[in-house]
């Protein structure tokens, strides 16, 4: 059985009304520690659980950005299904699919398109409304100097809960006339959204098998401990 996070923790003052999330003082992994058994996803016992509450996401998978090698292994992951298909550019989604876009862009000897959220841009662009993973009505916005048809794009973004957000980009980028070549995110969940994503376009991303049920259910057996 894979095991996902190594985590040892000490109780906080029980006194305090704090939410169960936030009775224990986390000592985790070392972000740059190299383990000797680096199997496939080895990288995702990196990530680190929610210690702030609800309206937050149940984690945060940018702590294992920040090992090279993991970091390294991650993209490797990601682009391996792709190997073989024509990519012109690869474009990632504000915020999060900046820092995995770029890298995918880097290691595949590519250029990267930022797909931003709307407002930031100081050139002409199109947009695309969209709700994101927390129901949030949103809009996106890419610019019209770059992509056009015939242009082959591969898009990133860190996770795809619900889907609404790489839809919305898979939208922009078709309105313009280029293809989407496919979607690579660590996790993609299988939500109706999720689903539909694996069904129309192909898809890379770097969670086992055997945890996809938990991913899909937001939680990790391995983080349990912080409850007891």
């Amino acid at each position: 059985m894979l095991i996902l996070f190594t985590l040892l923790y000490r109780q906080t003052d029980k006194g305090r009304n704090s939410a169960p999330w936030c009775r224990h003082e986390l000592l985790q992994m070392d972000a740059l520690e190299l383990p000797a058994d680096r199997h496939r996803g080895w990288y995702l016992s990196l990530m680190a659980p929610n210690t702030k509450g609800p309206t937050f996401a149940w984690l945060d998978p940018s702590r294992l950005y920040c090992n090279s090698k993991a970091l390294e292994d991650c993209v490797k992951d990601l682009i391996s299904p792709f190997l073989n298909d024509t990519i012109d550019l690869v474009a990632g989604i504000d915020a999060m699919g900046f820092i995995l876009g770029a890298s995918v862009a880097t290691v595949l000897g590519k250029g990267f398109l930022a797909i931003r959220k709307a407002g930031h841009l100081c050139v002409a662009t199109d947009n695309q409304n969209y709700s994101d993973y927390t129901g949030k009505e949103k809009t996106m916005e890419v610019r019209l100097d770059v992509l056009r048809p015939g242009l082959r794009v591969l898009l990133v973004d860190q996770w795809i809960e619900t889907g609404g957000t790489m839809k919305a980009a898979i939208q922009l980028v078709e309105k313009l006339g280029s293809t989407v070549v496919g979607v690579a995110a660590v996790a993609i969940e299988n939500t109706e959204g999720g689903k539909w994503i694996k069904e129309n376009y192909k898809f890379s991303h770097c969670i086992p098998e055997e945890l996809q049920s938990q991913i899909d259910q937001k939680r990790l057996d391995s983080f349990k401990l912080l409850n007891n």
